[in-house]
């Protein structure tokens, strides 16, 4: 049985795509239950920090605290998310994949982070077919550069 809360923030990523964004989505719960959703609004938003966990923490507003959240995400989070996510002290983090990007496990392990990883097939293969295709948009993402062939 697949998990609600990971479905929602599968079906954010998969919005984003169909807006022509980079499909990362994320949602945060409380007992099991989704506070928010978001996704990857780089594109849509010309917004460099507003990453899918970003997006769905925005989206939850202030919290008092996130002590006892889960934050659920369909890419292995970048130093900038995961720095956010220590920052709140973000207990838990439930992961769609790793393999298309590694993220920062071992930072979040470090600082007392569970880490999840689903291995969704779906995830692996949404990443795989946008990095192809978009390359040149992934590279700008996670600020990396890309050779472009002229």
């Amino acid at each position: 049985m697949t998990d609600p809360v990971f479905e929602a923030a599968y079906q954010a990523a998969q919005k984003s795509l169909r807006e022509g964004g980079i499909p990362i989505g994320a949602a945060l719960a409380r007992a099991g239950q989704v506070i928010a959703t978001g996704h990857n609004e780089r594109v849509q938003q010309g917004d460099p920090i507003a990453h899918g966990e970003m997006s769905a923490l925005r989206a939850a507003g202030r919290q008092v605290n996130y002590r006892d959240t889960v934050l659920y995400t369909t890419l292995a989070p970048c130093a900038m998310c995961t720095g956010t996510i220590i920052q709140f002290k973000i207990p838990k983090v439930v992961v769609g994949e790793a393999k298309t990007f590694p993220g920062e496990f071992d930072l979040l392990r470090s600082r007392g982070v569970e880490v999840v990883v689903l291995d969704d097939q779906r995830c692996i293969d949404m990443m795989r077919d946008f990095q192809r295709d978009h390359a040149e948009l992934w590279a700008e993402d996670i600020a990396e550069e890309v050779d472009i062939p002229e």
